[in-house]
C-alpha cells in the first residue's frame, strides 16, 4: 500500500480505518511511522496529518497520539552526586 510524502507507508491512514484500535496500538504505529519518514521537521508532517485525518475524528486515539507528539518534551535534568545515587 502506497502513501504520500507525509505518510509513505500509509500507516497513519490505515490506523484511522481500524475499528476499535487502542491508544497503545496507535503509539506503536506512530513509532513505526516516525522511523519511516525522512523529514527534517517531523512536526510539519504531524500537523499535516492532523489536518488531513483528525478533522473527521477528533476523539480517535491516533488523533490524540499525533497531538501529543506536537507537545514540547520535558527537558531532561541530570542529577549528579549524592542526589543521583538516591542519597546513599
Amino acid at each position: 500500500m502506497k502513501g504520500d510524502i507525509y505518510d509513505p507507508k500509509a500507516l497513519i491512514r490505515e490506523a484511522y480505518r481500524i475499528e476499535g484500535i487502542t491508544r497503545g496500538e496507535c503509539r506503536t504505529i506512530f513509532m513505526d511511522w516516525a522511523l519511516s519518514i525522512t523529514a527534517d521537521d517531523p512536526k510539519t508532517y504531524i500537523r499535516h496529518l492532523l489536518e488531513q485525518y483528525a478533522a473527521e475524528d477528533k476523539g480517535h486515539p491516533m488523533s490524540e497520539t499525533l497531538r501529543e507528539a506536537l507537545e514540547q518534551a520535558p527537558r531532561a535534568v541530570r542529577r549528579g552526586g549524592r542526589a543521583a545515587r538516591g542519597g546513599q
